[in-house]
């Protein structure tokens, strides 16, 4: 078990080898849609690629969210198969967003074995995401 300052160091080390292995800027938050995100995110369990949908307007997320769902066919057709669409998905916080992820499973951050099987994940799926995004972003944005 690592104290959370080991925890922090080791996952600030993840962090940097993933940038290291893989240097090249993400859109993640700079998609020029307020509240709408790609994201990476790992832990003990778990490695995900995600896309969230957070504005507080029901009605605007739920929009955006249906524009992606009916590009659905499309972006497992011919970039991501296994992702997950949940409209009504319920963070810790409590806040209710919006998300479609993909996850690879039984891999840890805390265990360096998998570090490079979760760079190579995040790296594939991430830039699949990214290529979708491109290519649809002005029907994306058009709500």
């Amino acid at each position: 078990m690592y104290t959370k300052e080991e925890a922090q160091r080791l996952k600030r080390e993840f962090w940097i080898s993933f940038a290291e292995k893989y240097p090249r800027k993400w859109i993640l938050y700079d998609t020029k849609i307020k509240d709408f995100s790609f994201k990476f995110f790992v832990d003990n369990k778990k490695a995900q690629v995600l896309i969230d949908i957070e504005m507080r307007d029901a009605e605007k997320r739920k929009n955006y969210f249906e524009k992606l769902e009916s590009l659905k066919n499309i972006l497992e057709e011919e970039y991501i198969q296994d992702l997950v669409f949940e409209n009504k998905y319920t963070l810790e916080s409590e806040k209710t967003i919006s998300r479609i992820w993909v996850e690879k499973l039984e891999v840890s951050v805390s265990n360096r074995q998998y570090w490079d099987k979760i760079f190579d994940f995040f790296n594939e799926k991430m830039d699949k995401l990214e290529r979708f995004y491109l290519e649809y972003e002005s029907f994306i944005k058009d709500i």
